[in-house]
């Protein structure tokens, strides 16, 4: 697939994008809920460099990582589901409260997406983020007007990488897999694309728990979502 001009007025139809870590920057609101959480719990707070790498599977993969250390949790024994809980219920809370205000949006979300609305493009947000979240997210960076479809990581039973999320929203925005395309920086972002068919570019600059973003051998890899232009 050719970079230039990979977005132009007859292509695509539909553009779905993953939110955190593609349009936004919002790890040091999910850092500040994360250790105050952790705080709450009588632990050492993570920082938002540990945070960042533990992003990108959603809030209850996030706060396993969080009460493991580290981005490769063991599975619970059941003794540690209660602890599992009550952390994952003091996220939530502490989340409510920092939700969209330390996050930015990252260089060249805005003129994309205008871009794509002039084009009339249908644009949808397809994240792991608990869908509660998702929309407050969007008004708080000023783009929510841009999405006329958001599916968080509980809207389905199935989230990425599965690819029903993906083959939800483009069905539901009037999509083809000819006329569909996946913007994302995480390896579910592009093996819930592979799976559903769909062209994928992955950004550079996101979580992908450290790896490279070319590891992820996307059809495209961008700097900022300008190139797409």
């Amino acid at each position: 697939m050719s970079l230039a001009g990979l977005f132009n007025p007859r292509w695509p139809g539909v553009g779905l994008f993953d939110l955190d870590g593609t349009l936004v920057d919002s790890a040091p609101d999910l850092a500040a809920a994360v250790d105050a959480m952790l705080e709450q719990l009588g632990r050492r707070k993570a920082g938002a460099d540990k945070v960042r790498q533990w992003v990108g599977n959603g809030a209850p993969t996030l706060v396993r990582r969080a009460l493991a250390g580290k981005t490769d949790w063991e599975p619970a024994m059941p003794a540690d589901e209660a602890l599992y809980n009550d952390a994952l219920a003091l996220f939530f809370y502490a989340y409510e409260k920092t939700n969209g205000h330390h996050a930015s949006l990252y260089e060249g979300v805005e003129p994309c997406l205008k871009r794509l609305a002039e084009y009339g493009c249908r644009l949808g947000i397809v994240t792991n983020k608990p869908e509660r979240f998702v929309r407050p997210l969007l008004e708080q960076m000023g783009i929510d007007h841009y999405f006329s479809l958001t599916i968080g990581g509980d809207s389905l039973p199935l989230k990425k990488p599965d690819p029903a999320p993906l083959i939800h929203a483009m069905e539901t925005l009037g999509g083809t897999r000819g006329t569909t395309v996946m913007v994302g920086d995480s390896t579910a972002d592009i093996d819930a694309s592979r799976a559903a068919g769909i062209p994928c570019v992955a950004v550079s600059y996101g979580y992908n728990f450290g790896a490279p973003a070319d590891s992820l051998q996307a059809d495209a890899t961008v700097d900022s979502l300008t190139q797409l232009l």
